[in-house]
């Protein structure tokens, strides 16, 4: 009994000592770093390489707080810009603690953290908003649009047509002095110095999204249609004259080759007929006489017996009737 006694004692105080031991050893990971607080008082240094170390347990507290670059969403809100159009505008920005001891003491945790960036991001987007016009936080430079070789147009009379609808918009409408990105970092200069005394580095703001309330959205995209409308219609007469000046040519060109045609046609039957001609006159000039007596034939047969004539019998018309001998032909 004494013996099972005594193995239980040391099998208990081996455990409390396993027990000590593993409270007092601690592991600290790449992403991390422990500031050690003893009854609320901060000991020693940070700890922020990793590996493995001690403390005293039940008496000193770790505190442990992310090492890696954290996020910060924030709502969208309306704001006015120096034009007087009230936007929404919805920003989000990276952050990161630099100075745990600080963050410790002011904030305590990342909850807290993100209450207080929001509480100093919010105000410096809206000072700088409201400081500059609209365009200003909507594009970086006075870049043209990309409406031509960004959408697949290749036609020249096209292309020229929307450049004379981006011409035709407000002057100075594109008058870009700032920028949105230089916006953003004036957003950052302005809140980075509030949030140096919570121990926290802000790494970058920027806007995710930026559209118009929506008493105004309407009215914004019925001028982006009729400004559309407006380059369909300079396009469709541009296609309109292009289509009238193809057919004009085409109409051209057919009458052209009409008229060759015809010409060579013509040439053609002159040739023929002068060549026709020339074989008669030369068939006909070895016989004269011949070609005499056939052609009387040819009025004979078309003229006699349809019409009346008086005729002497000298005339030479008859001539060939006269000397005409039967028995001969016989």
């Amino acid at each position: 009994m004494q013996l099972n006694k005594v193995a239980i004692a040391i099998i208990a105080i081996a455990g409390i000592a396993v027990i000590g031991f593993l409270s007092t050893v601690y592991t600290v990971d790449e992403t991390e770093q422990v500031v050690l607080t003893q009854f609320g008082r901060v000991i020693d240094n940070p700890i922020t390489d990793p590996g493995l170390n001690f403390r005293i347990p039940f008496i000193q507290k770790l505190n442990v707080y992310p090492k890696n670059i954290q996020a910060w969403d924030g709502e969208p809100g309306q704001i006015p810009t120096l034009d007087k159009t009230y936007i929404w505008v919805d920003t989000f920005a990276r952050w990161r603690i630099t100075d745990p001891v600080a963050f410790l003491r002011t904030v305590t945790d990342q909850q807290s953290a993100l209450n207080r960036i929001s509480d100093i991001i919010n105000p410096a987007v809206r000072n700088v908003i409201t400081s500059h016009q609209l365009i200003e936080a909507v594009r970086n430079s006075n870049r043209e649009m990309s409406t031509l070789e960004d959408e697949g147009v290749e036609d020249e009379a096209i292309k020229e047509a929307m450049r004379e609808v981006e011409e035709e918009k407000e002057p100075g409408q594109y008058n870009i002095s700032v920028g949105r990105a230089k916006l953003t970092r004036m957003m950052l200069a302005e809140a980075q110095p509030k949030l140096d005394k919570f121990g926290i580095e802000l790494i970058d703001i920027k806007i995710k999204r930026i559209n118009y309330v929506q008493e105004v959205r309407q009215s914004v995209y019925n001028r982006m249609i009729a400004e559309r409308q407006q380059m369909a219609e300079k396009i469709r007469s541009i296609g309109i004259g292009e289509a009238r000046k193809i057919e004009g040519d085409r109409e051209r060109d057919l009458l052209e080759i009409r008229s060759e045609a015809y010409r060579q046609a013509e040439q053609l039957k002159g040739k023929a007929d002068a060549q026709a001609t020339k074989i008669y006159a030369d068939a006909y000039g070895l016989d004269p006489e011949f070609y005499s007596f056939v052609k009387s034939l040819e009025v004979y047969s078309t003229s006699l017996g349809k019409s009346d004539l008086v005729l002497s019998t000298d005339s030479k018309f008859l001539q060939y009737l006269k000397d005409f001998d039967p028995a001969k032909a016989k």
